[in-house]
């Protein structure tokens, strides 16, 4: 059983697909003007997880994750667009070319940073600039049942006509300035209208009703219909969308079928910093590359979001992931104390961690019995390490990656020893002791011992 938190109804619920064995998932991906920076990409490292988790319950997953690199990015509706103001930012022209030419590399630069993560790729990534038809449509879909009306700016939906419109989260129908959001626009009905389609007469595509841009908020109900029809199982994001983006994918996507649209609503908490608010626009969005940059790994700082439950706001510093990197080479120096040599799975501990994981995705819970499990001396090496490997099929941190090097703290053995030390363990297992030998002696003028035990090679300064 597979329970999740559900935020349409404020429960954590056990999770029934629509069609049994299948589960159909939506995770709204980036606006690619810019680096997605690491608070952004909690929300796709917590997508990984739940894809990871229905593929370790032998679902097969249908996961779409979307690329924005067109359309009115943002809650607000009168604001500069983001693609727009990334353009300005790089000194491109303002062109539907350059856009194009700003958002691939862009999207290229975020699907490098979901491999540094060790995200997998979802199954279908789609642009918004590749689904312009499927926007229109689905807006004279909504017209022709009298849900727009037009402004000298735009298409928008009129949310009084929806008698459920702000449901998720329990967002009331007061017309507050700082709930919704949306900057004032004397010819809106409602606070709460947003852009269906918003006009540009020099930039944009041509539609019905003029030539323009989608809003951001139809594309994700566009795409995720195109991709996995107008009711699906999962969709997800960060706690910042719920409130008027999922809210509007909601009744625009509802009100167009007269069906259900998704049944579970999944979002994660932020990644702060001491200081308050992780932004961009704040100046304190941290890069990935930023964390490259200091001689981190990424999958440290996939291993400390991990500790943390997903709907549980972290604060990132630098002490924080100094520690999570002790923390993380600790657990390589045991995976590598354990060998080569794979045994049976520990059904105990599996049981234990399937109930954890599959509990509104326990990550925490899923690393503190990794630790008890490696702690457990009733468990031999070989059962230890393929228990450890099934649970890093959930985990993500390459663990079957590790060399089998031990080492009192690995943190505290340089990279360049650890390579040695690895290289020595390569051809000790090829018999080729000629090298072993001469690597040996390499470590000891480097000042570090080797001793080899049974559960592999341990290296200590002298």
């Amino acid at each position: 059983m597979i329970r999740l938190h559900n935020t349409l109804t404020g429960k954590k619920e056990e999770f029934v697909p629509i069609k049994k064995g299948f589960v159909g998932m939506y995770h709204c991906g980036p606006t690619v003007y810019d680096y997605a920076h690491i608070g952004n990409l909690r929300s796709f490292l917590n997508a990984d997880i739940l894809r990871r988790v229905f593929e370790f319950n032998n679902y097969k997953v249908n996961q779409v994750m979307n690329i924005t690199d067109v359309g009115i990015g943002g809650d607000n509706d009168e604001g500069e667009d983001k693609m727009t103001k990334g353009l300005r930012r790089e000194g491109k022209p303002v062109t539907l070319a350059a856009m194009k030419e700003l958002g691939d590399f862009y999207a290229a630069k975020f699907k490098e940073q979901l491999k540094m993560l060790n995200i997998k790729t979802p199954t279908t990534m789609p642009k918004a600039s590749e689904h312009i038809a499927e926007d229109i449509e689905l807006v004279k879909i909504l017209e022709k049942k009298g849900f727009t009306y037009r402004t000298s700016d735009g298409i928008y939906f009129d949310t009084e006509k929806d008698p459920h419109y702000g449901r998720l989260g329990g967002l009331s129908k007061n017309e507050n300035d700082d709930v919704a959001r949306i900057a004032k626009n004397t010819e809106k009905k409602s606070l709460r209208d947003f852009a269906l389609w918003k006009f540009n007469s020099a930039l944009g595509f041509p539609s019905p009703w003029g030539q323009g841009f989608p809003g951001w908020h139809i594309e994700c109900s566009a795409m995720s219909k195109r991709y996995l029809g107008e009711h699906f199982d999962i969709h997800t994001g960060g706690i910042d969308l719920a409130p008027i983006h999922h809210n509007n994918e909601i009744a625009q996507s509802e009100n167009a079928c007269d069906c259900g649209f998704v049944n579970y609503w999944l979002h994660n908490a932020f990644v702060n910093v001491e200081s308050g608010k992780m932004a961009k626009s704040e100046g304190t969005g941290i890069q990935l590359q930023t964390i490259i940059d200091k001689k981190i790994s990424p999958l440290i700082y996939r291993y400390w979001l991990l500790g943390a439950h997903y709907r549980t706001p972290v604060v990132f510093s630098w002490k924080a992931l100094e520690a999570a990197n002790t923390g993380y080479n600790n657990l390589a120096n045991n995976i590598s104390a354990l060998g080569a040599e794979i045994g049976e799975v520990d059904e105990n501990y599996l049981d234990k961690f399937t109930e954890a994981v599959n509990n509104d995705l326990n990550t925490a819970q899923g690393l503190a019995l990794l630790w008890e499990l490696l702690k457990d001396d009733a468990v031999s090496l070989a059962d230890k390490r393929s228990t450890a490997l099934a649970f890093d099929k959930v985990l993500g941190l390459d663990l079957d990656k590790m060399d089998f090097v031990a080492t009192i703290s690995l943190s505290d053995v340089p990279q360049e020893i650890s390579k040695i030390v690895a290289e020595r363990e390569s051809a000790r297992q090829k018999k080729d002791w000629k090298l072993s030998d001469e690597l040996r002696d390499v470590l000891k003028m480097r000042g570090y011992e080797i001793k080899d035990t049974d559960q592999g090679p341990v290296v200590h300064k002298k």
